[in-house]
């Protein structure tokens, strides 16, 4: 079932993180980053259509923005018991065949997605320098079936806009995609 991202308001502080990436193994901190004038966390996972529909626009950005000022991780909460798409070896594979060049973490206790009150995948947040939000919403107005082209405009020129030191538009759209899959109880 589809649903909208939730919207946290602008200015929130970017919750702390350490996840272990799928590909290398290596843990991801918000420490990480640290000397990046900007930070984005994406939510997203390896079954739904959203994510497919995206996620080559999803790996030209790692590409396009790689040896820039923005820092990159993707990070799937969703539970690996009711959707095995969404294993880390599953999104480990989903990694590789993309080339993703940023990391791409798995939340096992869903305790990050919670404390970014990420809803769906995709889901999009864009951190300034001092790790505020700026950006929240979705990569363009391109959903499955709807004929319109992946360009990721919207959440690009919010990247362009806060590596160029230039206010982000507040007129924000919110993403749409699958809702995160919670573990059973919680």
């Amino acid at each position: 079932m589809a649903m909208e991202s939730v919207m946290l308001l602008l200015g929130t502080p970017a919750p702390p993180f350490g996840l272990r990436d799928v590909v290398r193994g290596k843990t991801y901190s918000l420490e990480s980053f640290a000397g990046k004038s900007a930070l984005l966390v994406m939510f997203i996972c390896r079954h739904c259509p959203y994510v497919v529909h995206v996620q080559e626009e999803l790996a030209k950005i790692g590409r396009d923005y790689h040896d820039t000022g923005l820092g990159i991780v993707a990070i799937s909460s969703n539970d690996p018991v009711s959707h095995p798409d969404d294993a880390p070896p599953k999104l480990k594979e989903m990694a590789e065949r993309l080339g993703l060049m940023f990391p791409f973490c798995f939340d096992e206790t869903q305790k990050i997605a919670k404390a970014y009150r990420a809803a769906c995948t995709p889901d999009f947040f864009l951190f300034d320098g001092a790790r505020q939000l700026v950006y929240r919403g979705q990569l363009d107005d391109s959903r499955p079936g709807n004929n319109k082209p992946v360009t990721g405009r919207d959440l690009r020129a919010a990247i362009e806009a806060v590596l160029a030191g230039k206010p982000v538009a507040h007129n924000q759209h919110p993403s749409i995609g699958c809702s995160i899959k919670w573990k059973q109880g919680q």
